[in-house]
């Protein structure tokens, strides 16, 4: 069993690219983030002749997710129950097999100090106290999406520039953990990684032909998911499309 998650980026540019990848990674499941597409634009005609049903989450212009499985998802959850937010970031679902998948685009934060930090930070706790809920109901579950953080040093191509900036503050890796300590783990951890491994790149200074990144897009599995964990792999090849999204797709795969 595989499970990714991608922020596309738009999914009016980037369907091509996005049914080409599923044509290729016939995935389990799948988590989208940055769709940018209000409900009644949405493309489920398309992804569920290619296989998958759809359940998506929308708002104009920003935001958006949705939840790609092989059959339809039961207990949909969209954004994270009372907590009062207007932008569409959060979807959760549970797959046929019994599996709960939670798909999320993290806020970007803007700068530390800023009202748009203020509101991540909130969100963030609402998001955790949300998860320790779902997890007592849903002990198999997984947690996959743009988290706007990049949790170590390791994670940052250049991490004295990058010290105290958006996705690096200590706050920001203080709530990462925070997650862990719900019994999370990170998929991408679990295994031996090739050094300066990222998820994304700046569209500016040749940030990707440079390999100037950040690994911010994360799988985080619950502690009975840990043991079925066989690999986790960022893929970098559709980063090289013509008119790529920023970032790529992180794949975990399950043992059946």
């Amino acid at each position: 069993m595989q499970l990714a998650t991608w922020n596309v980026n738009s999914l009016a540019v980037r369907l091509p690219q996005l049914l080409d990848w599923l044509a290729a990674h016939p995935v389990d499941a799948l988590v989208l983030q940055e769709t940018k597409l209000t409900d009644d634009k949405f493309p489920h005609a398309e992804i569920e002749a290619a296989g998958y049903a759809v359940a998506f989450h929308g708002q104009r212009t920003y935001n958006g997710v949705a939840l790609l499985t092989r059959q339809p998802a039961s207990a949909v959850v969209k954004n994270i129950p009372g907590f009062a937010d207007e932008q569409a970031r959060v979807i959760a679902g549970t797959t046929a097999g019994g599996l709960r998948v939670v798909g999320a685009y993290f806020p970007n934060g803007q700068a530390p100090g800023s009202e748009k930090f203020a509101y991540k930070m909130q969100w963030l706790d609402a998001l955790r106290q949300w998860l320790a809920e779902e997890l007592a109901q849903h002990p198999r579950l997984v947690l996959m999406g743009d988290f706007n953080i990049a949790p170590e040093d390791r994670d940052v191509y250049d991490p004295v520039a990058w010290a105290g900036q958006i996705h690096c503050t200590p706050e920001e890796r203080a709530h990462f953990q925070q997650l862990l300590a719900l019994g999370l783990a990170d998929a991408f951890r679990l295994f031996e990684q090739p050094p300066k491994s990222w998820s994304w790149w700046d569209y500016r200074n040749l940030a990707f032909r440079k390999n100037q990144g950040l690994r911010i897009d994360h799988i985080l599995v619950s502690a009975a998911l840990q043991p079925e964990v066989t690999a986790c792999e960022i893929d970098k090849a559709p980063r090289k499309n013509e008119r790529p999204s920023d970032h790529a797709p992180v794949i975990v795969t399950l043992k059946d």
